[in-house]
């Protein structure tokens, strides 16, 4: 078994970084907890929204990413690839450079100093090495890498990047979906949490 992993709104959640700078940008009002893609979908309806989210994304993935969480179930996820030794790699669609964002901050070095600072890379925690991490330039390119490093199962949070017709045909697909969602292919398996994307994995490892 070799799994594949996405990194944004996969292993990281940005709810808290995007709902405070929206709310601090006057956006939003912070009256209860908003999911990113609830935020995203309010925020596309003001005036001027899809510029405001880009901003928005712009910012929370360079300046606000100490605000990112490692989601729940996460770490329990690489301790069970680190007790069974099974080759975990994160494969992600990045960009070295947002749209609104300072030219000199890197979205990918920015991503692995996050990472560096929640246990990615030390033994005994999460104990990744920096050559298990790809982020790429294009989803072309991270469907590439998937198919290059021969993974068995990926788990992305983007029903799109299963759809892609170059999608490698053997890979187990799994979507994590934190809210409701409805497969749009019959080999697409939902999980709404981690808990039983590490139940399907690992009851049978």
């Amino acid at each position: 078994m070799i799994i594949g992993v996405d990194f944004d709104n996969t292993l990281v959640n940005y709810d808290m970084a995007f709902s405070h700078r929206a709310s601090e940008l006057g956006l939003i009002s912070l009256d209860r907890g908003q999911h990113k893609r609830e935020l995203r979908d309010r925020i596309r309806l003001l005036p001027d929204g899809e510029k405001l989210w880009q901003q928005l994304q712009s910012y929370v993935y360079t300046q606000g990413m100490a605000q990112a969480r490692l989601i729940d179930g996460v770490e329990d996820f690489f301790a069970f690839c680190q007790h069974r030794d099974i080759k975990v790699y994160v494969v992600s669609h990045k960009t070295e450079h947002a749209s609104f964002a300072p030219k000199e901050m890197n979205l990918q070095q920015i991503a692995l100093a996050w990472m560096r600072a929640n246990g990615f890379f030390y033994p005994g925690t999460l104990g990744l090495d920096l050559t298990q991490v790809y982020f790429e330039s294009t989803r072309a390119e991270k469907i590439r890498r998937i198919q290059m490093l021969n993974c068995t199962h990926f788990i992305d949070d983007l029903q799109e990047v299963f759809l892609e017709g170059d999608f490698p045909s053997g890979v187990k697909k799994i979507l994590y979906a934190p809210t409701p969602t409805e497969a749009l292919g019959e080999d697409i398996m939902i999980f709404e949490d981690w808990k039983g994307i590490n139940d399907y994995l690992f009851s049978r490892a």
